[in-house]
């Protein structure tokens, strides 16, 4: 999670503090302008500017979350790209920008005081809206990269956080920073993650179907680079950097660091080379000046007038003048000798060459100007029905219009659901009242009006491929089916518990997008994988009858050096059938069964199998102690053998152990929980790992049909746990999994993790249906 959080909390810092310094220099100005009564509408703006990009915010995730996956992969990936310009358009803006923010904001404070409330309520907006609009959407952007939102949205709530502490005492003056060089770095560290943003957009827009090389890498290292290591985990989660990259993702991303990066450091030495302005000296212009470099000028002496501390050498006439409401120029005091609040923006800067002569904030209150009461008095000559106004409305309207347009926008945005088209399904007929969709994720109310319980799929007539399902759909019962439809042909199919399954009629939808069924598997497609899987098990058991039968005779003859040798190479034999343990029932318990459990635990007289004499081996037991287990392991494996022939193999067993296999071993094998003294659970693993390469062999040509790039990725996998388990056997000999260092054991951990993550949907692909 927190890898993920890094990004959105660089842009919940850096927007933060931008907006946080523009609505601190709103405040500084209204304060020095002796119109504190104007702060609400300050405020008000800074409330409207939050709730819509919030709004912003909610259309995004709810419309996107409306679409179908590939139109997903396209609306995330165009997004992204719009995100990646607005974050590089903001690093060089501010670059531009920092340090004449100041008096550029007071100027059009100064212009919205003359123009009445309603335009600094406009200005405020105007001012915070877009750094609020840009987070959203890169905090959005960042959310779909990560895969998940919690990451993103506590790094993106620190970081505001921290900026909203920084700003707060930016303007207390209680700390000092300089914003040109915490601008230049961010601006730094973000042009290079966006540069992984930009990447992550051509992926999402290459795998949506809007670029071409979805499948030409340029970068492949998923055999060598653990993608569950924390490192791997790290980069990916900041800088968008995967093991396989497309040649378009490599290339935008080297293009555009290079360029980009380049012209921001050009700037910057451009700008360093540029000669400081001198320091004012002389008396600033009066009142009878009143030019608008004048305002903007003396505004910004007014800034940073409170800096220094040789204020008191400072004259008086070196206070500024600011056009008053009524139009007039007036002077105006320095900000610590009419309210004593500073600026932030002063207070953030660290070079004393960039500040103006300060003034002294220990000089007396200046006369109060004739045009200062005739704009005190403007609130007076408002008309009185503004006055009865209340003063939460405009508030609560500036959140709950940017909600309801945005509510209206999601609303609107998603396609209508079929949830008004009730699908009538039976044993007779099936899809009555079905007529065709549009496209989009679509709602169908299927209700059973027969007297069977039904199976109800929505399939294409040509293929028999499913775009969804529901399972026992009782009589008299209605049950929503969601599905996602596409340009093509469907049809229902309602398999009936008792009886044969009716087809309605098919329907066209017109339209664009893409929808990815799954193509039924029947029981006579695993068939075939059945038969040659019950064949290698038959074989693995005839080998392991004559090797338990030697590890009897090993301990029979009191050799148990020999026998500890033995006992491993039986016992990983019997770890390679993993995909058969669900049919060796009751024999199962009696050859690896173990001791927890039991009452007596490893002393207990039901403890058997190979975890039993694997205790005794290792922890002393006499050859006389170990006999009676060892005769018992070897029978019992000669009756499974006998046994396994007429035993009930499920076929739809195949799919489900594809997973579950790998799935035990991370849970029991590399905890090292099921080891009794002799160290060797990596070697079980191994075993394990066997089994399953096996399996997938037998069902690859169902996969390969199925999910092309499927296998591709699980034999990178295999291959990545293959080598940190050879790193664990040395010599003959396996590493204990307790003796792993802490890196190797992360690593092991993770490259299974990651395999076991892509060998999750073969349950589901390869699922035994009515349908097909």
């Amino acid at each position: 999670m927190w890898d993920d959080a890094f990004p959105s909390f660089l842009i919940g810092l850096r927007e933060g503090l931008e907006a946080g310094l523009i609505v601190s220099i709103l405040v500084a100005t209204l304060v020095r302008a002796d119109a504190r009564s104007r702060l609400p509408q300050v405020w008000t703006g800074v409330l409207a500017a939050v709730a819509l990009a919030m709004s912003f915010g909610a259309v995004l995730t709810f419309t996107a979350a409306s679409l179908s996956a590939t139109a997903q992969e396209a609306f995330g990936g165009t997004l992204s790209v719009i995100a990646v310009a607005f974050v590089t358009a903001m690093v060089f803006w501010m670059r531009r920008s920092a340090r004449s923010l100041s008096g550029e904001i007071k100027e059009k404070v100064t212009g919205a005081l003359a123009m009445g409330a309603g335009m600094l309520v406009v200005t405020s907006f105007l001012a915070v809206g877009r750094e609020g609009l840009e987070t959203a959407l890169f905090l959005w952007t960042t959310a779909q990269a990560a895969g998940e939102s919690a990451g993103p949205l506590t790094g993106a709530g620190i970081g505001l956080v921290l900026a909203a502490g920084l700003c707060w005492g930016l303007y207390r003056r209680v700390l000092k920073i300089n914003l040109t060089k915490f601008f230049t770095a961010t601006g730094v560290v973000l042009i290079v993650i966006a540069a992984g943003v930009l990447g992550y957009g051509l992926r999402d827009l290459q795998e949506g179907g809007v670029l071409p090389g979805s499948t030409a890498y340029a970068v492949d290292l998923g055999g060598s680079v653990d993608a569950g290591a924390w490192y791997s985990t790290l980069v990916q989660g900041v800088f968008n950097l995967t093991p396989t990259m497309t040649w378009l993702q490599t290339a935008a991303y080297v293009v555009y660091l290079a360029v980009v990066m380049t012209l921001f450091v050009r700037g910057l030495r451009a700008g360093a080379a540029k000669p400081a302005a001198p320091r004012r000296t002389g008396p600033e212009p009066t009142a009878s000046q009143p030019t608008a470099s004048t305002v903007t000028t003396t505004s910004t002496t007014s800034t940073a007038s409170t800096e220094s501390s040789e204020s008191s050498a400072t004259p008086r006439s070196s206070q500024s003048s600011e056009p008053s409401a009524t139009g007039q120029a007036e002077p105006q005091p320095a900000a610590s000798d009419a309210v004593g609040e500073p600026d932030p923006v002063a207070s953030a800067r660290s070079d004393p060459a960039e500040a103006p002569d300060p003034i002294d904030p220990a000089q007396p209150e200046p006369a109060e100007p004739e045009s200062r009461p005739e704009r005190e008095s403007e609130p007076a000559r408002q008309p009185a029905a503004a006055r009865r106004r209340p003063a939460w409305v405009i508030p609560v309207a500036v959140v709950v219009v940017p909600a309801v347009v945005a509510g209206l926008a999601v609303a609107l945005g998603r396609p209508k659901p079929a949830g008004d088209q009730t699908v009538a399904v039976s044993e007779t007929e099936c899809g009555k009242g079905f007529a065709a969709p549009k496209p989009g994720r679509q709602t169908f109310q299927m209700h059973n009006t027969g007297s069977k319980t039904s199976e109800v799929y929505l399939i294409d007539p040509a293929s028999n491929a499913v775009y969804g399902e529901i399972e026992g759909l009782a009589p008299g019962t209605t049950r929503a089916l969601v599905a996602t439809v596409a340009g093509g042909t469907y049809a229902w199919r309602c398999v009936p518990s008792t009886g044969r399954a009716v087809t309605s009629e098919p329907v066209s939808v017109s339209g664009g997008g893409s929808a990815k069924p799954v193509v039924p598997v029947s029981e006579s497609d695993l068939a075939g994988p059945l038969k040659a899987y019950q064949q290698y098990v038959d074989q693995g058991l005839a080998t392991l009858v004559t090797q338990t039968g030697t590890l009897s005779a090993d301990i029979a003859g009191g050799d148990l050096d020999r026998a500890r040798a033995d006992w491993l190479t039986a016992h990983l034999t019997y770890s390679s059938l993993g995909a058969a343990y669900g049919t060796f029932a009751d024999y199962a318990q009696r050859i690896d069964g173990r001791a927890d459990g039991l009452a007596g635990g490893v002393q207990d007289q039901d403890f058997t199998g190979f975890h039993r004499i694997e205790y005794g081996l290792w922890h002393g037991q006499s050859a006389d102690q170990l006999a009676a287990p060892a005769q018992q392991l070897a029978d019992a494996v000669v009756d499974l053998r006998t046994a396994f022939p007429t035993q009930d193999f499920d076929p739809g067993d195949l799919p489900l152990r594809a997973h579950e296999i790998l799935e035990n071993t991370l849970q029991f094998e590399l905890t090292g929980d099921t080891d009794e003294g002799s160290g060797t659970n990596l070697a079980t693993a191994d075993a394990n790992l066997d089994g399953t390469r096996e399996l997938l062999t037998l069902l690859r040509p169902l996969l390969t049909s199925r999910s092309p790039k499927l296998l591709p990725t699980v034999d990178a996998d295999i291959a990545r746990v293959q080598q940190h388990l050879d790193a664990a056997h040395q010599d003959a000999r396996w590493t204990p999994v307790a003796q792993l260092d802490a890196t190797a054991r992360a690593r092991l951990d993770g490259a299974t993790g990651q395999l076991l993550e892509d060998l999750a949907p073969i349950p589901d692909l390869l699922e035994i249906r009515k349908a097909a």
